[in-house]
């Protein structure tokens, strides 16, 4: 269900804050005005100085709610994949006396039975996702409310993060004078965007790269079942440039986002541009490939150890591919090398929206629509939580008192501190090499059902 008003999405990143605004209409999605700005007080994805960071969003909105025209109240803010634990969960209540239809308060109810653990005191509980409700054994049922019934279970996933990057997140919020519509975790909502229905509900790994870390999560039945954090991305590739070339971190940008290629086998030695050398007078002239194979480099280096994570699950044997997104993924040959790596069929996604026809305003663009098509039913879910959807576009009950903490199993890793490892570009791969059905059993064995 697409709720209509206005919606404004929050997307803190390492080296850009943006702020977008979209007006949903009869299921139409119509931006209506952007704001991005330099970060400050940002590392890998999480706030580490908010008060740095505040100035930033109040610029960001200040800049939107200009082009917009509107004043900006409230927003749906993201949540990096840091640290994050998911697992399933499931409640059950007594409804109460026969012929007793189920009402919003049971499904309040039910939902914070099933958030009854004993989380670890530094953890918060960031969203429960429902899967399904049974009424009196009958399951796969989307909406209990209405139905007669004795007892009502509810089946879900609960995702918890670090309380550090919750309450730095809404304090930022908060400081900057804006109220707090939602709080989500970033690849589950950049995957209801940037993945197609049948990519959703077979299997597809999405690997999201911003400029302070990359993420690759799987999304299988259009559920988030696994997530792995590499705590490098285009600002890494950057730093690179400015060391072997000695030059400085605003020219080394200017020259990755101007003749950068992830793909040396794409570029020419004959290929040259001057470059700024620290200490020297006259630049150095750089050919186009040498400046690929420092970008190739480190970009490998990336993608070779999310591989490794996403093969201990198998993840790769799923049916969708490998989807890649984030501003680092608008360098040439990113595709192409993703592809040599991981052997499997690789797509980015950009958006399509006019003016913000750039992988970097994926996640922007997802918090709207995330928060947008939330139905009645995920609504209620949401307001046991600590934090609980509150967006223009939909009311909510009000909020149920927050359930007991609860315990998570380990789950995601993040790799760092590797040395560089360049790609032989004469390596041979099996492109036809059949996958055996028992991997895939493996790979599903690995989640829940």
């Amino acid at each position: 269900m697409d709720n209509q008003g206005i919606y404004v999405g929050l997307d803190i990143g390492t080296t850009s804050i943006k702020v977008i605004v979209a007006e949903a209409v009869q299921g139409q999605m119509n931006v209506i005005g952007v704001g991005s700005q330099r970060s400050e007080g940002v590392s890998r994805g999480v706030i580490v100085d908010i008060d740095k960071a505040v100035a930033v969003i109040q610029a960001a909105v200040a800049q939107a709610e200009d082009k917009a025209n509107i004043k900006i109240d409230r927003v749906v803010a993201g949540i990096p994949a840091n640290m994050l634990q998911i697992e399933q969960v499931s409640g059950m209540i007594a409804v109460g006396e026969e012929n007793k239809e189920i009402s919003d308060n049971d499904v309040r109810s039910v939902a914070a039975a099933a958030l009854v653990r004993n989380l670890p005191p530094e953890r918060e509980t960031l969203s429960l996702v429902p899967t399904e409700f049974i009424v009196d054994g009958f399951d796969d049922i989307k909406d209990p409310r209405g139905m007669l019934g004795v007892r009502l279970e509810m089946r879900g996933i609960m995702l918890t993060v670090p309380k550090t990057v919750i309450h730095n997140t809404k304090k930022a919020i908060e400081k900057a004078g804006l109220r707090v519509g939602g709080l989500v975790i970033s690849p589950l909502a950049i995957g209801r965007l940037a993945l197609t229905d049948g990519e959703q509900d077979f299997g597809t790994v999405l690997i999201d790269m911003g400029g302070g870390q990359s993420t690759a999560a799987v999304i299988h039945d259009r559920k988030l079942k696994f997530t792995s954090v590499d705590q490098e991305g285009g600002e890494y590739i950057t730093k690179d440039i400015s060391v072997v070339l000695n030059t400085s971190f605003t020219d080394a940008e200017k020259l990755k986002r101007e003749y950068g290629n992830a793909d040396s086998l794409a570029t020419s030695e004959e290929e040259t541009f001057p470059v700024t050398v620290v200490g020297k007078h006259e630049p150095a002239m750089i050919s186009e490939k040498y400046l690929s194979e420092i970008i190739e480099a480190r970009v490998a280096q990336i993608f070779k150890r999310l591989r490794k994570a996403l093969d201990a699950v198998n993840a790769l044997e799923l049916p969708g591919g490998v989807v890649i997104t984030g501003g680092t993924t608008a360098l040439p040959g990113v595709t192409e090398l993703a592809q040599d790596i991981f052997d499997r069929p690789v797509k980015r996604f950009i958006p399509d929206d006019m003016g913000l026809r750039h992988p970097s305003f994926t996640e922007g663009l997802a918090l709207i629509k995330y928060a947008a098509q939330m139905t009645d039913i995920e609504m209620l879910v949401s307001s046991v939580l600590p934090t609980p959807f509150m967006v223009d576009g939909a009311q909510i009950p009000s909020s149920s008192p927050s359930p007991a903490p609860q315990k998570q199993p380990e789950q995601t890793a993040a790799s760092e501190g590797q040395r560089l490892v360049k790609r032989k570009p004469d390596k041979q791969t099996d492109k036809t090499k059949s996958k055996e059905p028992s991997a895939l059993r493996r790979f599903f064995g690995n989640f829940f059902e």
